[in-house]
């Protein structure tokens, strides 16, 4: 089985955990068996390869989530990312030819599109395996997973089918409805469109060479920023006369605000928190390293990070985006390939940071113009190299590095420094990459 999976946004409505560069997708809330938590991305991968460990998967993402992909589902993982945003059809576009020309896959093989973020269980991945052996078939160009509706939802787009069989053919498709048209739309036997797919990649590529022009996976790559932004829905889906849609009757929660979230977590309370037996309905998500007390409250989420705190009525969050938008703060936590960071101090003219690299990974050999560095190394054992020289490192060494430096430090073992920046002119663009010799 093909699977492309699609992660993108940068969406705030999980703030203030979720960022610009810190997608929901990649925050672990997660309780596993073995008590460790994952994220959506590393739920929904590992579903994946536990039901077809065969399956090829691509993640189509943006170049800004690359590194916190690698984080978290390891080096190997296959990924087409996406120079610039150009919404859902330019990326599965990018991914289709990516499969093809980078990969070798077969243009008559089918492919799975479907997004990164939903909260599913193992009959949904039992589901894609049926969709795509339906788009073998060729009845239709395209064959849709259309979910069962719980409640006439003004959040999706629905989907009217022919038939009351599972597999038919697709009558028509309707716009996000009001509430009343969405009952009428279930009395019609109307599907939720949950943005999952399947077909041959020859009729993907097809639909992109019609509509864009590039030869071959390199060039599309090389002109995307200047691809129209259109979604896959308008550009293809509303056009494609033969379509069908499968019915999916188990559990499918699109996950985009501590709401929905909530709904999903199998505990109330996540980090460090406590509340009183007079709670109901309360859950605490808490990245502190402090703990949250809550008391005679009700249908309450409270969110806590080094970003900020969040303490609403969780009906009333799904509204925060205007207000969040408002908030111009310091980006406080992000994964990286090599490890992660997290800024513990911020004052004018110095910036302190907590930094864990994993064992064999290393940072860019790097210098800044305008600002010095300080690392103390806390854990672990690794080497520095500044301007050329290598020292070996561990618990309670200290290194300086002036503005100008050429400077990386490499992990033997998981390593964790304490990095204070100095200077007049803190950015993150200030920096220069270089090849180490």
């Amino acid at each position: 089985m093909n699977i492309i999976l699609l992660s993108g946004g940068s969406g705030k409505r999980l703030w203030p955990l979720s960022n610009d560069i810190r997608s929901k997708q990649f925050i672990k809330i997660f309780k596993k068996e073995d008590g460790a938590y994952e994220s959506m991305v590393q739920r929904v991968y590992r579903q994946i390869k536990e039901t077809d460990e065969n399956a090829k998967v691509t993640v189509a993402t943006s170049k800004a989530q690359i590194s916190a992909i690698h984080n978290q589902l390891g080096e190997a993982v296959c990924i087409s990312p996406e120079p610039c945003r150009r919404d859902t059809f330019p990326a599965m576009a990018l991914a289709a030819a990516h499969l093809t020309d980078i990969q070798g896959i077969d243009p008559g093989e089918s492919v799975v599109v479907c997004p990164v973020d939903p909260y599913v269980e193992k009959d949904y991945f039992e589901a894609l395996k049926e969709l795509s052996i339906q788009a073998e078939k060729g009845e239709a160009n395209l064959v849709l997973l259309g979910m069962a509706p719980t409640y006439p939802s003004e959040k999706y787009g629905y989907i009217i089918p022919e038939k009351a069989d599972k597999i038919t053919f697709v009558k028509t498709f309707q716009e996000k409805p009001t509430a009343e048209k969405a009952k009428d739309y279930i009395k019609q036997g109307a599907l939720w469109n949950g943005g999952v797919f399947a077909c041959k990649l020859e009729y993907l590529l097809r639909k992109a060479h019609e509509l864009m022009d590039f030869t071959d996976y390199q060039d599309l790559y090389e002109k995307y920023d200047a691809m129209t932004k259109i979604s896959f829905d308008y550009a293809v889906v509303e056009k494609e006369p033969r379509i069908q849609v499968m019915r999916f009757a188990g559990q499918w929660k699109d996950i985009g605000t501590w709401n929905t979230m909530t709904e999903a977590m199998e505990e109330a309370i996540v980090g460090k928190g406590m509340m009183d037996e007079t709670c109901k309905d309360v859950h605490i998500i808490n990245e502190m390293d402090v703990p949250i007390l809550a008391m005679g409250v009700q249908n309450v989420v409270i969110s806590a990070s080094p970003e900020g705190i969040f303490v609403a009525d969780k009906e009333q969050s799904s509204y925060m985006k205007p207000f969040v938008d408002q908030m111009d703060g310091q980006v406080m936590f992000a994964e990286k390939s090599w490890g992660s960071y997290r800024v513990v101090d911020v004052e004018t003219g110095s910036m302190t940071i907590k930094v864990t690299l994993h064992a064999g990974h290393s940072m860019n050999y790097h210098s800044h113009k305008n600002r010095d560095e300080i690392w103390t190394v806390i854990s672990g054992s690794g080497r520095t190299i500044v301007d050329g020289m290598e020292q070996k490192v561990g618990p309670g060494d200290v290194v300086t590095m002036s503005a100008g430096c050429r400077h990386t430090v490499i992990a033997e073992t998981e390593l964790k420094l304490i990095e204070v920046q100095i200077g007049e002119d803190i950015s993150v663009q200030d920096k220069e990459k270089h090849e180490l010799e």
